[in-house]
C-alpha cells in the first residue's frame, strides 16, 4: 500500500504529476485519510457537533482545500483543482431508494399534516389556530382557533376532521408539546399512523408550513385581529377562498375543492368578481 512517506519534499525535481496521483489516490483510500480525517464520503445522517464520532470521521475536514493544507504541511504542493478532481473518485455513489419527495408523491391522498399558526391580537394576546390539510389535494380539512390549545382541544379537533370515518393512513406533526401522547393514542385508534417530522428536515412538513406562509402574506398581515371570534370568522373566509377558488401552483394550478373540469375555451357570458375580506381578494367567476 502506498504511503506519504515515501514521498520526497517540495522542490525536489523527482515530485512529478505520477507522484502527485499516488500521493492523492493513497490520501483517499488508505488508512491514513482516515486517520488524518481526509474521508470523502458524505454524512449519511445527522451527528451533533458535540458527537466524538463526528471529530473522529473528520465531518468538517473533507473538503479540498483542508487535504491541501494537510499536504502542505507534508512538503508537497498540489493544486486544489487537482484534488477536487481525483477526491470525486473516491466518493461513493449514491444510494438508490425513495427519498420523501418521492415517497409524498406517491402516497399523497392518504397523507395529512398539521400545525399550528400563532397569532397575536390587537390587545397582545396570544392566539393558537389549528390546520388539518390533505397533502395530495390541497385542501383544508379542518381548522379551529383556541387561545389554550391543551391535549385534550387538540384531540378534539383530530375527531372533528373525520366525522364520518374518512380517515388518511398518516398524519404528519411536527414535535410540539401541545399535540401531545392523547392525540397520538386518539389517532392510532382510528388506524392512523402519526410519524413526527425529524430534527432540521424544514421540508419533512412543507406544504403545511406553505399553507401558513400564505396565510400570513395574503390574510393576517393586512388585518387587526380583535379577538378570537374575529380570528376565526376571517380564518373561515380565507380557508373557503382558499378551497374553493384560489389555483395553486404545486398541483398544476388546479383549485383544491373544485372538481369540475374548467372550459377549453372561453365561453360567451361575462365575468363577475366576487370580494373576499372585504376586497382584499378577488374570485372571478363566469356569470351563470
Amino acid at each position: 500500500m502506498p504511503t506519504l512517506a515515501c514521498v520526497p519534499r517540495a522542490g525536489s525535481s523527482r515530485l512529478t504529476a505520477s507522484y502527485r496521483v499516488r500521493v492523492l489516490r493513497a490520501s483517499a483510500y488508505s488508512s491514513t485519510a482516515e486517520m488524518l480525517g481526509w474521508g470523502f464520503r458524505p454524512p449519511q445522517r445527522y451527528v451533533s457537533p458535540e458527537s466524538p464520532e463526528r471529530t473522529r470521521t473528520g465531518f468538517l475536514a473533507n473538503t479540498a482545500e483542508r487535504i491541501r493544507g494537510e499536504l502542505m504541511k507534508l512538503g508537497i504542493r498540489v493544486a486544489k483543482t487537482t484534488i477536487q478532481k481525483y477526491a470525486s473518485l473516491a466518493r461513493p455513489h449514491p444510494a438508490h431508494g425513495q427519498n420523501w419527495s418521492t415517497f409524498l408523491r406517491n402516497h399523497a391522498r392518504l397523507v395529512w399534516a398539521c400545525d399550528f399558526l400563532p397569532v397575536i391580537d390587537l390587545f397582545f394576546r396570544q392566539t393558537y389556530p389549528f390546520f388539518i390539510i390533505e397533502l395530495g389535494s390541497r385542501q383544508i380539512v379542518h381548522f379551529g382557533v383556541t387561545s389554550h390549545p391543551t391535549d385534550a382541544w387538540v384531540r378534539q379537533q383530530r375527531r372533528e376532521a373525520t366525522p364520518y370515518g374518512l380517515t388518511p393512513r398518516f398524519l404528519i406533526r411536527d414535535r410540539d408539546s401541545k399535540c401531545g401522547d392523547g392525540f397520538t393514542r386518539v389517532a392510532k385508534a382510528s388506524s392512523i399512523e402519526v410519524p413526527k417530522t425529524p430534527y432540521r428536515a424544514p421540508k419533512a412538513n412543507a406544504v403545511s408550513e406553505r399553507f401558513l406562509g400564505s396565510l400570513r402574506q395574503e390574510c393576517l398581515d393586512h388585518l387587526l385581529v380583535v379577538g378570537d371570534r374575529n380570528l376565526h370568522r376571517v380564518i373561515k373566509q380565507y380557508v373557503e377562498y382558499f378551497n374553493q377558488a384560489r389555483p395553486h401552483q404545486g398541483i398544476g394550478q388546479r383549485i383544491p375543492g373544485r372538481t369540475l373540469p374548467q372550459p377549453a375555451w372561453p365561453r360567451r357570458e361575462g365575468l363577475i368578481t366576487v370580494p373576499v375580506l372585504n376586497g382584499l381578494h378577488d374570485n372571478h367567476r363566469r356569470a351563470v
